[in-house]
């Protein structure tokens, strides 16, 4: 059966030591073999103030595709920060979905932006400052299945999720950068919940441990089935977290209780 992982990280703020960390999560996840790779939110940096110099430096995105090549699996590169198509100053985060020949194959840009005050060291976060908003959804053709894309905070919007499944998906990717109080209080629930309501396998990959003096994620990476059972998960330092994916348990999910059939609004 196929295998998926994700990958769990610890991003701090140079974009050179992180891709050093990612890499070797793929590889590793390519060793048990993946084919199918999530790496996390931001893994090329979580300091926004190094966003749009990564945005408007092709090389990243060159260097990620060319692990796609090398471990031939597909790979979706988490977030990134990419240039705003509509000429927005602010940049995009987005979701790059490459095949095993290095071809990019789909982008999503997150759709739904964390401005909260969480109450940690960190307190306020407004991503609306640095970002702007995408409006499309994705759905992509894989070789495991039919891949729905998100991204961290689009996880509390449960009609996003809806819609990825009318348009067939069948896993939906997660990269996070979820903060340790709200993700200890909501990670989970919410993902076994997107895996319940959509019958969708659920990949989710987050960062994890202390980045800097205030700020500080959850982890807790994990791939959940769609009968919302967790099938691997990562405590809270950096790794790798894989499980199989079994379309008949998929498909006999959905005959069981064809939510799709019943729905009424």
């Amino acid at each position: 059966m196929p295998q998926l992982a994700a990958i769990q990280m610890n991003s701090g703020a140079d974009p050179l030591h992180n891709l050093q960390r990612a890499e070797q999560g793929v590889q590793q996840a390519a060793q048990q073999g993946a084919q199918l790779v999530l790496l996390p939110e931001m893994f090329l940096s979580l300091d926004g103030q190094r966003y749009p110099a990564i945005a408007a430096d092709p090389q990243y995105v060159q260097i990620v595709a060319g692990w796609a090549r090398q471990y031939k699996l597909w790979l979706v590169a988490g977030a990134v920060p990419m240039t705003s198509p509509d000429g927005d100053p602010r940049v995009r985060s987005a979701s790059l979905v490459f095949n095993d020949q290095g071809e990019l194959v789909a982008r999503y840009d997150k759709i739904h932006l964390f401005d909260a005050d969480v109450g940690d060291a960190h307190n306020r976060y407004r991503e609306s400052e640095r970002f702007a908003p995408g409006d499309e959804l994705v759905v992509v053709d894989t070789p495991v299945g039919k891949l729905g894309l998100a991204i961290c905070y689009d996880l509390r919007f449960p009609g996003l999720f809806q819609r990825l499944r009318e348009q067939g998906a069948e896993i939906i990717s997660i990269p996070a950068a979820f903060t340790y109080t709200t993700g200890e209080a909501h990670w989970q629930v919410l993902l076994r919940a997107r895996a319940i309501e959509t019958q969708c396998y659920v990949l989710a990959a987050n960062q994890c441990g202390w980045h800097d003096d205030q700020r500080r994620t959850w982890g807790h990476s994990q791939i959940i089935d769609p009968w919302g059972q967790v099938l691997s998960e990562l405590a809270d330092e950096p790794g790798v977290v894989v499980a199989e994916l079994n379309t008949e348990w998929l498909a006999e999910v959905r005959r069981r209780m064809p939510l799709e059939q019943h729905k009424r609004c």
